[in-house]
């Protein structure tokens, strides 16, 4: 599976440097640049929603739709005010997805009210903490905002649990048990997750999951 990854990244990246070039160099001259661009984000999106094997939900299926009405758009296929009339749907998406990840969550487990969580920051904070000896997961969503979620006190029964973060403009704090292994599938655009624990778990099958997607904003994972 390891090697499936790779080789599934490393064509993303062949495969985007090469329509790149194909601009640069003018090999393309009758096509413009920027018509096109949102397209890009739609293959990463796509790419990241099939390496994750539709674990990661969240972010791509959000970068999908929001390239891809911007390149509808560029194409003509959407009225230029269609996105400045309908972006409030996006929300809509958002909380849809929130609900599928639930019920994914759900799904052959019965989880106690601590198996799980949801963080929702929008101009603000929030700050929890998540206790149990069932723990599942959980979805964090930070927009010009800043939640801290405490999981030093939290249990796996089965692994991996997963937390979708959706961070735009905002960022978010996880404290994790030192000893777990974390794995991250999220999107990152211009932005990203850093792992400033002290002794991270190096276990080969992680212990815990994040995917989503970060845009201009990030992840800390703390202990």
């Amino acid at each position: 599976m390891a090697r499936t990854s790779r080789w599934g990244s490393a064509g993303f990246f062949v495969l985007l440097g090469i329509v790149l070039l194909l601009f640069t160099t003018d090999a393309v001259d009758s096509v413009d640049l920027w018509t096109w661009l949102p397209g890009l984000f739609v293959l990463l999106g796509a790419w990241s929603l099939l390496a994750s094997r539709g674990r990661n939900l969240t972010g791509p299926v959000l970068v999908i739709v929001v390239a891809g009405a911007f390149l509808l758009r560029n194409l003509d296929y959407l009225p230029d005010d269609a996105i400045s009339t309908y972006w409030p749907a996006v929300f809509v998406l958002l909380g849809v997805l929130i609900l599928l990840n639930r019920g994914r969550r759900h799904r052959g487990h019965t989880v106690s009210g601590n198996g799980e969580f949801t963080s929702v920051s929008i101009f603000g904070g929030d700050s929890q903490h998540v206790g149990g000896d069932d723990f599942r997961g959980g979805d964090i969503v930070a927009i010009f905002g800043g939640p801290t979620i405490d999981l030093r006190d939290a249990a796996l029964t089965d692994t991996p649990a997963t937390l979708e973060v959706v961070s735009v403009f905002g960022g978010a704090e996880i404290r994790v048990p030192e000893n777990w292994t974390v794995k991250t599938e999220t999107v990152n655009i211009f932005g990203g997750l850093e792992d400033n624990r002290r002794t991270p778990g190096t276990a080969d099958e992680p212990d815990l999951v994040i995917t989503g997607v970060n845009v201009f904003g990030g992840v800390e994972l703390t202990d």
